[in-house]
């Protein structure tokens, strides 16, 4: 898909400009987030930088909405600081999955460790729960796709960004394509949506990280 920061916006759609956020020490132990409040390390306030340069060369972002976790927080902060905006906006709806018994605990130790939870985070059945807590996948599209309408129809015929998880932009491919989603959802990556007023959203970009790899 091509480059659709672009300067013309039909006034029949919000523009929706996703960005996971960047790297926390977690990511790069490969600890399972959820809904603990990890803090951005230096890479991901580098690639959190690397975003908010891209962004800022971009046309006008009218707002910048976050999760109210910390990393995405700072994300957005980020950005919002290099592209003019004076605020971010916290928004609860906007966390990652909550997954439940295994957060805290590294990809090693799940499978050996919570052999029952890590069956019900990888089952395919959107109506499984993870124990102690997780959301399902259907909990999790719910979640996300109601703060995105409430964005969206607030910001018609406008750019907004919005800084969130891997396993919630994952939701919103799905939402957008109804197949899964391909590719992997690195930190820092932009995907850009339209939200249509029949509250259908449309994939313009996917999971790009091109400005990761700039010199």
């Amino acid at each position: 898909m091509t480059d659709s920061l672009s300067s013309y916006l039909h006034p029949d759609y919000a523009e929706i400009v996703v960005v996971r956020h960047g790297q926390t020490i977690w990511n790069a132990e490969r600890k399972v987030q959820g809904h603990l409040d990890v803090e951005l390390n230096e890479v991901g306030r580098d690639q959190a930088r690397a975003v908010a340069d891209k962004l800022s060369r971009g046309p006008k972002i009218s707002a910048i909405y976050s999760s109210d976790l910390q990393r995405a927080f700072e994300t957005a902060q980020i950005i919002a600081s290099k592209c003019g905006v004076l605020e971010v906006v916290k928004d609860f709806d906007l966390r990652e999955r909550h997954k439940g018994d295994l957060q805290g605990l590294s990809h090693l130790e799940i499978a050996k460790t919570n052999p029952i939870s890590y069956k019900a985070m990888m089952s395919k059945n959107e109506e499984q729960e993870i124990p102690g807590g997780g959301e399902s996948i259907a909990q999790l599209l719910e979640r996300c796709k109601s703060a995105l309408l409430r964005i969206g129809k607030k910001y018609k015929g406008v750019r907004v960004v919005v800084v969130s998880h891997g396993a919630s932009i994952e939701i919103l491919y799905k939402w957008a394509c109804v197949n899964g989603y391909e590719g992997k959802i690195h930190n820092a990556s932009i995907s850009v949506f339209h939200l249509c007023d029949d509250d259908k959203l449309n994939l313009k970009v996917w999971a790009d990280v091109s400005h990761l790899t700039q010199n």
